[in-house]
């Protein structure tokens, strides 16, 4: 029998030797797909991406249950399923056409709903598909809802952000009014400066899949928010000393990392935006292998420096690492030379070393660091850009300040109407007792005690 199959195996060999010249004569030198054939692949890269940055919300929610201490689980947990489904349905209701409708270079249309092109619905409705039915949709290039699926997907990362920073002592429903607003307006508006052909892409500003666009526009919204909150009670003392506060499950941050390192595949990834062509898939190759050297990266730098600096390494310092030098290389993920993605991500694991400390001598409280990973690496990030790649530092910056000053604004006067209005904060005796308690009535790990 052995020796049946290998005969076959070589007579199949052989015939494809032979067959080969035949093809390669009866197809065209300069082949290309078909029309119809590039939009199923564009499609497909919108959805399965999309899906893969969809699953970093289990990642940031994965992350943040173990940075924080137990008896805060289970509200954290509820905070990123409910930030994500919220901001779904904002992005749906106005968000995604103020970001990319009829946008007039600061802003898009204020029109309510974003729903299936009327030539995607006609072909659906008929009896038998034309080559005119055909021809209209794929004239589009993708499917309209992928699209949106894959850009609603990266409004819910920028809100996970937030999450984490403010753990432990902000309400929960403030906290949702907030991402209500970030995600149907105030995210949209800054986008369509840039990725819906506003007034900062007419510039040659340049953010290839979100390093100012979505992290750190989460990351000034988060640090604004935590300036006007305050810090955990007991975080500092008044003679400058901090409190360690360590989280309940490091193997689950751990974990969380993982999945935030796998997702990001597709965030960066799909942003090439076709699949249509061997440049495409050439592109989204590169693409892929410089996300993970950047991120690889961002670990190996923030392990030398802890063990430096504190003569131990710092498992979370190592985490956060990893997601500094993903949100770094996450403006430029396009670069051909692949030895600078690991100079872009460790230089991003450093900033991260060494922002936390600063965060601390500033009494400024983020209890998973996300303001030194998503802000200032993705500052930097958008930033190298220019140094790296063929973006105009210059430019690049007046696109950094930009949005940054926009999001200090907007989120500060968000926030502060928060305070005065319904109360940002849970009092001292609830936040000692534990936000699964006082406003879940229930605990993440109710056979433990709590930490």
């Amino acid at each position: 029998m052995k020796g049946f199959c290998k005969g076959l195996a070589k007579s199949v060999g052989v015939l494809a030797l032979l067959a080969a010249p035949l093809a390669l004569t009866a197809s065209p030198a300069h082949a290309e797909v078909s029309g119809e054939t590039a939009f199923i692949f564009n499609t497909f890269l919108f959805v399965i991406c999309g899906a893969l940055v969809m699953w970093m919300a289990a990642g940031f929610a994965m992350l943040e249950s173990g940075l924080v201490r137990s008896k805060n689980t289970a509200t954290i947990c509820l905070k990123n399923i409910s930030l994500y489904s919220v901001a779904g349905i904002m992005y749906y209701l106005i968000g995604y056409n103020l970001m990319y409708t009829d946008v007039t270079g600061w802003i898009g249309s204020f029109s309510l709903l974003y729903n299936t092109s009327d030539a995607e619905l006609a072909l659906l409705g008929a009896d038998e598909s034309t080559e005119a039915l055909i021809a209209a949709v794929v004239e589009n290039g993708y499917s309209v809802m992928s699209d949106w699926f894959f850009q609603m997907v990266f409004v819910a990362t920028a809100a996970s952000i937030v999450s984490g920073t403010l753990a432990e002592r902000i309400k929960f429903w403030p906290f949702i009014i907030f991402t209500t607003v970030l995600t149907a307006i105030i995210y949209p508006i800054q986008g369509a400066w840039t990725w819906g052909g506003g007034w900062l892409s007419e510039m040659g500003f340049s953010d290839f899949a979100g390093s100012t666009i979505v992290h750190s526009v989460g990351g000034w919204a988060a640090l604004v928010g935590a300036i006007i909150l305050g810090a955990r009670k007991g975080k500092y003392g008044a003679d400058g000393r901090v409190t360690p506060m360590p989280g309940s499950n490091l193997p689950l941050a751990t974990l969380g990392t993982f999945v935030l390192w796998f997702g990001w595949f597709g965030f960066n990834g799909g942003s090439q935006l076709a699949l249509g062509s061997a440049l495409d898939a050439s592109a989204i190759a590169i693409l892929f292998a410089n996300t993970n050297l950047a991120a690889c990266g961002g670990v190996v730098a923030a392990c030398m420096l802890t063990q430096l600096m504190y003569g131990k390494i710092d498992l979370t310092m190592a985490l956060n690492g990893a997601i500094g030098g993903l949100v770094s290389i996450t403006a430029g993920p396009d670069l051909t030379n692949h030895f600078w993605s690991i100079i872009i991500g460790g230089i991003g694991g450093v900033l991260v070393v060494l922002a936390v400390p600063l965060l601390d001598k500033l009494k400024i409280d983020d209890v998973v660091g996300a303001i030194p990973a998503h802000l200032v690496c993705g500052i930097w990030g958008t930033l190298a850009v220019g140094i790296f790649g063929a973006g105009s530092l210059v430019t690049q910056a007046i696109g950094v300040v930009a949005i940054g000053a926009f999001m200090i604004v907007t989120s500060a006067v968000l926030w502060l109407i928060l305070k005065y209005t319904v109360g940002i904060r849970v009092s001292e005796e609830e936040e000692v007792m534990g936000q699964d308690k006082v406003e879940l009535g229930m605990e993440a790990y109710p056979e433990f005690g709590r930490n």
